[in-house]
């Protein structure tokens, strides 16, 4: 589940737990841009990538024709760009925040490295 079944807005990952030791950490975390596609584009991504990036071969596999993966693909590229477009946005409002003094630098750097996947 990706967006509220009540609002339509996205969900946001509220709580991570070790299943080892049982600590649990709870706060807003943000998942990866791969991670925020839709089911069906990441099932794409995955198949694209064991394929070796052959999209004759991934095709058949898929028993699509090339034109057809082609339309997924361009709509997998356009959807990653949205998100990376939204990811610079948040940055930088989490910038502003920081030279107005409502977000500590430290904050504003685990918050960057967790939108651009580097957390």
């Amino acid at each position: 589940m990706q967006t509220c079944p009540i609002c339509g807005s996205g969900l946001v990952v509220a709580k991570l737990s070790c299943g080892r030791c049982q600590v649990d950490y709870t706060g807003c975390f943000h998942l990866s841009r791969l991670a925020r596609l839709d089911a069906t584009q990441q099932k794409l991504a995955e198949h694209f990538l064991l394929s070796g990036g052959n999209l004759k071969e991934l095709a058949q596999q898929q028993g699509i024709t090339y034109p057809t993966l082609r339309k997924q693909i361009d709509n997998l590229i356009l959807a990653l760009q949205q998100l990376k477009s939204e990811d610079e946005q948040a940055i930088s409002e989490t910038l502003e925040k920081v030279e107005s003094g409502e977000l500590t630098a430290e904050a504003a750097e685990r918050l960057i490295r967790e939108r651009n996947g580097d957390a």
